[in-house]
């Protein structure tokens, strides 16, 4: 049974509840993430995400990390480019306990300046790690390559010469900022009683100020251009792609059929074609990268020197040619797979409570489980045909490599 409602201060509720179930989570999501940095303190979202278990005014560090696990929870966060999420997974019988944790790293944090040098060594290295894997690098390079060097194309970990800047101030100044009621969306799934739970926030998040309004940034543009990163490597690592939709669209659900049909799975036209039927690379798919005001949908794939335009020329050619390509039996085979991935997702809490916070922040309304099944089964052949024309036959296509190649071997390959 999904409820929202607004805390005291008007901070927005979101609340699924699960009856059959033992454990609840609970998330507090900031709307504010590595696109809202300027450029200079590029990766500060993430930082502070670190530093936000680093100790309370009443809890060290190790009393943070001795109380999770003396109630046996999951208790910790991530960073996107365009929000900020702290959670906690817990059983039934201590939530809560559980909220009053996750309260009071969310709104105590002290932030000490010795830990926060600590941190910046470990970030640093957590950013050469990500270097180090370039099947996860290239994803980076890419959104440099298509949407620039700052707002959505910033890493989220954030640069050597960035991270190093960071002083307690300016952690200060990114909360009082950006971690106020104007820009939270709090949402809770599992077995949990809806009046206790809004007790516990309306006392935990009383003395939260307002902070500033979200500001609504220019969309960006899609860069459509090749960029080559020289590296020596065994492999290249090849990532296409073109602009996509924002997370509110419409054809939402005709773009995760499209995807699904040309690189989401084994049977894709990507991994047969390419991987099967040719043996070209190992790895191989297509993804969508969704935002609030824009989008891409792109293709990665990974290959030897030799094979690099050879693999190139056969991506174009599914690309150009998936609108005239596509079947009946394709949608309904996509369509499957999706709603089997939408019913797994929403079996555990965190995958709810995830779910439902996103509707919040990106459609303001919630979609049943039952109302999203319906919308995709409703989707026919000529509305995926229509978008593949519209995204992919004619947009231009932006390229990004990385690995042992220079300028010169990719000279007229995307005319």
């Amino acid at each position: 049974m999904f409820k929202k409602t607004y805390l005291e201060n008007g901070i927005p509720v979101v609340m699924e509840q699960v009856k059959d179930v033992r454990s609840a989570a609970l998330g507090v999501w900031v709307k504010v993430g590595s696109r809202n940095e300027p450029q200079e303190k590029n990766g500060i979202s993430h930082f502070l995400e670190h530093m936000f278990f680093k100790g309370t005014q009443k809890r060290s560090a190790r009393d943070i990390a001795v109380d999770a696990d003396s109630i046996g929870c999951d208790l910790n966060a991530f960073t996107s480019r365009e929000s900020t999420t702290f959670y906690i997974k817990v059983l039934d019988e201590y939530f809560d306990k559980g909220i009053e944790l996750l309260s009071d790293i969310f709104l105590h944090s002290t932030f000490p300046e010795e830990d926060a040098e600590k941190e910046k060594g470990i970030i640093k290295e957590e950013i050469k790690m990500v270097e180090d894997t370039p099947d996860d690098y290239i994803h980076d390079l890419f959104n440099q390559t298509v949407w620039g060097s700052g707002g959505i194309g910033q890493p989220i970990l954030g640069r050597r010469e960035t991270i190093k800047s960071f002083r307690r101030e300016d952690l200060v100044g990114h909360t009082k900022k950006h971690y106020g009621t104007k820009g939270i969306v709090i949402s809770c799934a599992g077995n949990f009683e809806t009046e206790r739970l809004l007790d516990a926030l309306n006392h935990n998040f009383s003395s939260l100020g307002k902070g500033a309004e979200p500001v609504n940034e220019k969309q960006p543009l899609f860069n459509s251009k090749i960029k080559i990163y020289s590296k020596e490597l065994s492999e290249v690592h090849l990532c296409l792609g073109v602009e996509g939709l924002p997370q509110a669209s419409k054809d939402r659900y005709v773009l995760f059929i499209l995807n699904t049909i040309l690189g989401g799975g084994v049977s894709s036209m990507l991994f047969q074609e390419i991987r099967e039927k040719r043996g070209l690379v190992y790895s191989i798919y297509s993804y969508i990268s969704s935002y609030a005001d824009t989008g891409a949908l792109a293709v990665y794939a990974g290959t030897g020197k030799k094979k690099v335009l050879q693999v190139i020329e056969l991506v174009l050619k599914e690309l150009r040619g998936l609108a005239e390509t596509l079947s009946g039996i394709d949608v309904e085979r996509a369509k499957a797979q999706i709603k089997g991935n939408l019913i797994f997702g929403l079996e555990s809490t965190s995958g709810r409570m995830q779910s439902i916070a996103r509707q919040e922040i990106y459609y303001g309304r919630y979609y049943s489980p039952s109302e999203t099944i319906k919308d995709i089964n409703s989707i026919s052949l000529a509305q995926v045909k229509e978008l593949a024309e519209n995204l992919l036959s004619k947009s231009e296509v932006a390229l990004t490599a990385l690995g042992p190649v220079g300028e010169n071997d990719f000279k007229g390959i995307m005319s």
